[in-house]
């Protein structure tokens, strides 16, 4: 069996008193679509955060690709991109120039670069785009524009917080077609998080479930409906998490524990 291309072992995370991840261990072999759920709250952004070096763990360890995250950030950084629920591009310039700097900052060749800035804007369906300001971009245009902008460096492992979050059904559509694509055609493994439980039946092979800081299932999304008597990934979903209402108030809560733990 080959090694996954990430690799997490008895990760915790404390805000002193505060347990915000506990001791989780799971794997992604490489190539699949990944789904990571969890309700607010329940670490998921923390357990993300840590994957791709944001925050330091309180124990355990993380590889990805075969690379120790906590001993080589950097190394570890140059083989995956991070799509992040907040948008990230600079709205001062162009689809190009958002481009161009992130190319420049990953130390991409000159040639390679404008080649594979070109291959990236015609897939994502922004070359007309190309010199037009961010700023006039909707919302679709802009997700489409950071998803080519982490591939330009060529990632072994690309990670999506939310990646649709807002977006209107045909706009959500394309983007998931962009995913398959970069999956099946560059091999890339796709590491995402959301609250569109559709999304996980129709694209996600793997999926683990973190609530209060633990992994509360892990397997194949029709395992976890096996056992949970269940139809969809939804109603699996909550099944193992309940009904009850977590308000971004869940989030926010979580969020004062900390800050009163740093005495902020």
């Amino acid at each position: 069996m080959s090694t996954p291309i990430i690799e997490v072992t008895g990760l915790s995370k404390n805000f002193k008193e505060f347990k915000a991840v506990d001791d989780i261990s799971f794997s992604v072999p490489k190539g699949e679509i990944y789904a990571f759920l969890g309700p607010n709250g329940a670490g998921k952004s923390t357990t993300i955060k840590m994957l791709t070096t944001l925050l330091r763990p309180t124990k355990g360890s993380v590889r990805v690709v075969g690379v120790d995250v906590l001993r080589h950030p950097s190394e570890a950084r140059r083989l995956f991109s991070v799509m992040f629920q907040e948008p990230s591009l600079d709205d001062e310039l162009t689809a190009y120039e958002n481009l161009e700097f992130h190319g420049i900052l990953y130390g991409v060749p000159s040639a390679l670069r404008r080649k594979r800035i070109d291959e990236l804007l015609e897939m994502v369906e922004l070359s007309k785009r190309r010199d037009h300001m961010v700023k006039g971009f909707s919302g679709g245009m802009k997700r489409r524009l950071e998803i080519a902008r982490g591939l330009l460096h060529h990632p072994r492992i690309l990670f999506l917080d939310e990646p649709t979050v807002g977006l209107d059904p045909q706009t959500r559509n394309h983007l998931w077609e962009y995913v398959h694509v970069l999956n099946k055609s560059e091999s890339i493994t796709v590491f995402f998080t959301t609250h569109y439980l559709d999304e996980v039946d129709q694209h996600a092979n793997l999926v683990s479930i973190i609530d209060h800081g633990v992994i509360i299932a892990d397997g194949t999304v029709d395992s976890i409906k096996k056992e949970t008597h269940t139809d969809t990934m939804e109603d699996a979903y909550l099944s193992l998490t309940g009904k009850m209402i977590r308000e971004e108030g869940s989030d926010t809560s979580n969020r004062s524990r900390i800050m009163r733990a740093f005495g902020k």
